[in-house]
C-alpha cells in the first residue's frame, strides 16, 4: 500500500485529471479504506455510478440535514435502491423539529445564527461520519464551476492530515453529465436547496446545453 506522501500529485492530474474512470480505478486501486460523500443534488447519481461500478460496497455517506425538498428525499432512495448503494446516513443530532422548536426558522445568510446553524446541520454531521468512517481517500462531486475556489482545485488533493480527495468530475460540464445520466439510465434531480446556502442556491436543469 502506497502513502499519500508517495503520490506523484502532478503527474496523476496531469495524466488521469480529465478521465474520470480512469481516476476512480486508480484511487480505489491504492488499496486504502475509500468513502463517496453525496448530498444528492442534481446529477449526484454520476459519481455514485463511476465508483460503486468499480467498487460496489464502498460506503456513500450522506449529511442528511433534516431540509431537505421531498425530490430530493425520492431521489436518494431511488439511486439508492438502483445502485444498491452502501448507504450510511448521518444525521444532525438534533432533528428539524426539535431544532426550530427551541431555535426558530432557518437564519438567513449573515444573520446570527446562520454560522451555528451550519456547524449544527452540515458541519458536525461530517466531521462525525470522517471519524467514524476513517477513509484514506475521499470521493466528491465538487465540479470547478461551483465557485470560484473550486475553480483554483485539482481533480486529486490531499488534506493536511493525509485524506486524499478525489473529484472526477471537477471538470465535467452539466452537458456531459447529463449525457452520462441518459447513457447509463440514471435518474436526475433537480429540486435540490441547501438550506445553508439558501434559495439563490436553488439548481435548475436550465444550464443543460452549457
Amino acid at each position: 500500500m502506497s502513502h499519500a506522501a508517495d503520490i506523484d500529485l502532478a503527474g496523476i492530474n496531469a495524466e488521469l485529471g480529465r478521465n474520470a474512470s480512469a481516476l476512480v480505478a486508480w484511487a480505489l486501486g491504492l488499496g486504502k479504506t475509500a468513502i463517496v460523500t453525496t448530498n444528492f443534488r442534481p446529477f449526484e447519481a454520476v459519481i455514485l455510478h463511476l465508483v460503486t461500478r468499480v467498487q460496489p460496497d464502498v460506503p456513500v455517506v450522506w449529511m442528511d440535514n433534516g431540509y431537505n425538498t421531498p425530490a430530493t428525499y425520492r431521489y436518494a432512495d431511488e439511486v439508492s435502491k438502483l445502485l444498491k448503494l452502501n448507504l450510511k446516513t448521518y444525521l444532525p443530532l438534533r432533528s428539524r423539529a426539535h431544532r426550530e422548536a427551541v431555535d426558530g426558522p432557518t437564519p438567513a445568510i449573515g444573520a446570527a445564527g446562520h454560522d451555528a446553524f451550519t456547524q449544527e446541520v452540515k458541519l458536525e454531521p461530517f466531521a462525525r461520519a470522517l471519524r467514524e468512517t476513517a477513509p484514506q481517500v475521499w470521493f466528491t462531486a465538487l465540479r470547478a464551476s461551483d465557485s470560484a475556489v473550486r475553480a483554483q482545485m485539482e481533480p486529486v488533493s490531499i488534506n493536511p492530515d493525509g485524506l486524499i480527495k478525489v473529484a472526477p468530475l471537477l471538470h465535467w460540464s452539466s452537458k456531459e453529465l447529463h449525457e452520462y445520466c441518459t447513457q447509463h439510465g440514471l435518474p436526475n434531480n433537480f429540486d435540490y436547496v441547501d438550506p445553508t446556502k439558501g434559495e439563490e442556491q436553488r439548481e435548475c436543469g436550465l444550464h443543460l446545453a452549457h
